[in-house]
């Protein structure tokens, strides 16, 4: 009876954690595209930092914890299952739901950032551990790309904002209503920020309440830690992710939903990494220098291909190919059987 009981809450906590998510992902839409309007840069780049690094928080939570209880694999497993589940089931499925519009610029330079990002983790992983050094030489990366992300967007915001004044008289009237719209606009923003705050922090609640529901069923279920791991908990914090991407994707908002993809695996790839390391240092098994690896990797490359065969647009066609090849992806963990 106990244990019927705890399985009711467990699929009650599911249930929960997926409304709580859906909600949270509309308000984080919402803020992060009107917060993008009023300041005059791309949703993309909001998509690539703001949004990216919020839904990312339980990878940095996950991998963290795993790395202080000295469960390496579990640590560089959360980030690779995690970036996956991003391209593949997130990608896949929000494109299911309306085909993603990528923009050249993003095809040209943020895909391919993020391919080679996930490349400098090969020869960090070639001693089969993960040092401190390691560990801030990642978080150093991240902190540069952003810095750069940011300057680039900035710079574009200013060149497209130079437009000129049409009359003395109309700069006149400009200036008489300038306080009451500068009151204005700092009203909004404020509004802006608050729904991305709420909704991240939603985010967090509801992928931690279908985390524990999730986990406690795949338990009961006889599943190992290691595939809890790579499945579970991957696709658990990943959820913020797919939430936010389903909830752009409807709204036609393509730009947050790459941008959170994009954003998201380079946060995981160097900061979620890099801050697990160095917290406590950790070894890394051969499979997730190998296959595993290389799975990740050719993902992420199937994902710019299938994006680029689509003429800069990821259709339901393709949406489907990275779904099954996440099934596929699942199928391969849970048939797994490591070498004794």
């Amino acid at each position: 009876m106990f244990s019927e009981m705890n399985i009711v809450w467990a699929i009650v906590l599911l249930a929960g954690g997926l409304l709580i998510l859906w909600k949270s992902a509309d308000l984080l839409v919402a803020g992060a595209v009107a917060l993008a309007e009023r300041l005059g840069v791309s949703p993309l780049l909001i998509g690539l930092t703001v949004v990216a690094m919020g839904t990312s928080a339980p990878e940095v939570a996950a991998s963290i914890a795993a790395a202080i209880r000295g469960e390496g694999d579990i640590a560089i497993g959360n980030v690779y299952g995690s970036n996956i589940a991003n391209l593949a089931l997130v990608g896949g499925l929000a494109s299911l739901i309306r085909p993603l519009t990528i923009g050249r610029r993003t095809l040209r330079r943020e895909i391919p950032v993020m391919l080679i990002v996930a490349l400098l983790l090969w020869p960090v992983l070639q001693n089969s551990a993960l040092s401190r050094v390691d560990g801030l030489i990642l978080v150093a990366v991240f902190a540069a790309l952003i810095l750069l992300a940011v300057y680039l967007a900035r710079k574009e915001a200013t060149s497209s904002s130079r437009v000129p004044s049409t009359s003395l008289g109309a700069g006149v009237r400009d200036a008489s209503s300038d306080t009451r719209n500068t009151r204005y606009a700092t009203r909004n923003t404020e509004k802006d920020v608050l729904f991305i705050v709420i909704g991240l922090l939603g985010l967090a609640v509801g992928a931690d309440l279908t985390v524990r529901g999730a986990k406690f069923i795949g338990e009961q279920i006889g599943l190992s830690n290691a595939v809890v791991g790579q499945t579970i908990v991957a696709i658990g914090t990943s959820l913020p992710e797919l939430a936010t991407c389903v909830v752009a994707a409807i709204k036609g908002h393509h730009d947050i939903s790459i941008g959170n993809l994009v954003g998201s695996n380079i946060f995981n790839t160097l900061l979620v990494t890099g801050v697990a390391a160095t917290v406590r240092p950790f070894a890394v098994g051969a499979r997730l220098i190998g296959s595993d690896y290389w799975l990740m990797i050719g993902v992420s490359v199937a994902f710019g291909l299938i994006a680029l065969a689509g003429r800069h647009t990821i259709r339901r066609t393709g949406g489907t190919l990275l779904v099954c090849g996440y099934i596929g992806y699942l199928v391969y963990l849970f048939g797994y059987k490591p070498r004794l």
